[in-house]
Parts: structure tokens; sequence; C-alpha cells
């Protein structure tokens, strides 16, 4: 298992453990500040500012992040960073794809790429289209309700059963994501024939390599003028636009699991989604279990604890 150190500055490591919050651990080594632990890898953050990634999805996790110790010389930087973007990028005319999912137990993955022309970027400010981390999800709702018929894109989702074959026969999720981009830009990009795109930016989940490292097997993988960058909703409305309509078809499949359980379903990875999982046992069984969750998180043992100690 590698380990990837990244170096951060006080108000970052803040921001790192709010993203983390449902995979927060309460025993902490000497001298860090949390210590998280995904259905990926383990993450610690210390007091000294240095971040450690450990297992097997350690560098895929901490290249959301920027790059690490290892790739922070000059010469090296030239060569590995892939956060170099255009001048004036913001106002470009962009296919940006995005996903919605990936952390939560319950409920599928959403991936979407969609188009924004630069001349309807003023449209879209004035629609509300920002960030997706900071509306809540009936905002979403009804920015997506209002862009999904101005802007081409191209909605996958990748379901629970589906998502639980794939990982058991050994493809890892930052894998799925990158079948599920390139598609959905592919996807996309016919869509718009002849226009083109004055650029494509997908939000970063993994670096450049590792990405078309996972795609070298696809008979057609999406190349040209392709840029990645972390946090990239703040980087072009475009990925902001894929991030929301992500998020709508996310929390509409999310909604009809919850019918299906006959109760309501709890969003995240946290101890309240480990209750939700042992009343679903207790409801449905475990062989309902596959439809409902990704099965390979920690959330079902945790799940089948409670249901030991509480429903028998």
């Amino acid at each position: 298992m590698g380990n990837t150190v990244l170096v951060k500055k006080m108000n970052e490591i803040n921001e790192m453990k709010v993203y983390y919050q449902s995979y927060l651990i309460d025993k902490l080594p000497p001298g860090s500040i949390f210590a998280a632990k995904t259905p990926t890898c383990s993450i610690t953050a210390y007091k000294s500012g240095k971040v450690l990634f450990q297992g097997g999805g350690g560098e895929v996790e901490a290249a959301k992040w920027g790059n690490s110790i290892a790739a922070a010389s000059p010469e090296k930087k030239k060569s590995t960073s892939n956060t170099y973007l255009p001048d004036q990028f913001e106002t470009l005319s962009v296919v940006g794809s995005d996903e919605v999912g990936t952390g939560d137990f319950f409920g599928p993955i959403t991936v979407v790429a969609a188009f924004v022309k630069k001349e309807q970027i003023p449209l879209l400010k004035e629609l509300g289209v920002q960030d997706s981390k900071n509306l809540k999800d009936n905002q979403i709702i009804n920015i997506a309700k209002q862009i999904k018929t101005i802007v081409p894109h191209s909605l996958l989702t990748l379901h629970n059963e589906k998502y639980n074959k794939l990982q058991k026969s050994g493809m890892s999720q930052g894998k799925m994501k990158a079948l599920l981009h390139n598609q959905a830009i592919g996807h996309v990009l016919r869509k718009i024939e002849p226009e083109q795109p004055d650029a494509i930016l997908i939000d970063q989940f993994a670096k450049k390599e590792i990405y078309y490292q996972y795609l070298k097997n696809e008979k057609i993988i999406q190349r040209n003028n392709v840029f990645f960058s972390t946090k990239a909703e703040s980087v072009h409305l475009a990925v902001a636009a894929a991030s929301i309509l992500a998020r709508y078809a996310f929390v509409r499949h999310f909604e009809n699991l919850s019918k299906e359980a006959g109760f309501t379903l709890t969003k995240g990875a946290g101890s309240k989604v480990d209750e939700a999982a042992a009343r679903l046992i207790h409801e449905k069984g475990m062989d309902a279990l596959p439809a409902f969750v990704k099965l390979h998180f920690a959330n079902t043992e945790k799940a089948m604890n409670i249901y030991r100690k509480k429903y028998n």
C-alpha cells in the first residue's frame, strides 16, 4: 500500500475535515487534527500541515486536493500538474463533467457532462448556477429544472446492483467514474455536432495519467482539449451545471429508494446511515441490501452489528 503526503494550510485542513465529516474516527494519532477512514483509504491530518493518505485509493483521493510532496519540485511539477488552464478559461465554451453519490452508502452514482456556451454564462449565473456544495437540495432541484432544457447534457446513472457487481469483480470506484465521465462527455460531443467546445473540463478525482490508464481498453477515449481541475465547479459554470444536474438526478433516485424502503433513508455514510441500513435489513432482509447500498462500504458491517443487537 503506498503513502501520499500533501502539505496544506490550516484553513485547507479544516475544509478537508468538513469534507470527510462522515468518515471521521475518534482515535487520533499524536499530533493530529483529524483522522478519517473512507472506503478506499485512511487519511490523517497533522498540526504540522502534513496530510497523509494511506491505502489502495490514497493516491486517487489525495489528487482531489493537489500535488503531493513528491511532485512539488519545479522539474516534476511541469510534467505532473494537470491543472494549468488556458487564459480566461471561465469565459470559454466548455463541456464540463462531474459526479455525485460516490461517498454515499445509499443511492447510485450519477455522472453528468454538460455543454455551456460562452453566450449562456450570464443567463446561468442569473438562474443561480454555482458550486452545488453551496446549495441546498431544494435550490438544486429548482435550478436543475430550469437549466436541463437549456444546457445540452448527458446523464449516466450507475445503480447499486451494477455497482456492486463491478466492485466485486475487482473494478475500483475510480475506474467506474472514469468510464462514466468518458462516456458522458462522448454523448454530449455527439449531441452538439458539428459544434465543438473550446475545452473539456473534468472535476478531478484522479491524476491525468491514472484517469487515462483506467480508460486504456476503451474504443473511444476523449483526449482532445481535455483539462482536469480540483474544485472545477468554481472554475467554470459548465462543471457547476453538470454537478447540479447530477445532484438533481441523485436526489430523485434517493427519493425513489426511500419509497421502496418504506421510510426516509439518510444521505452520506455516518452513524445515522448505519441505523437506517439496520432497519432496512430488519424490514426487507439482507437480500434487499444490494439494490440500496454500496456493499463494500464499512457501513454494511456496522449496520449488521446494529441489526443483531437491536432486532434479534
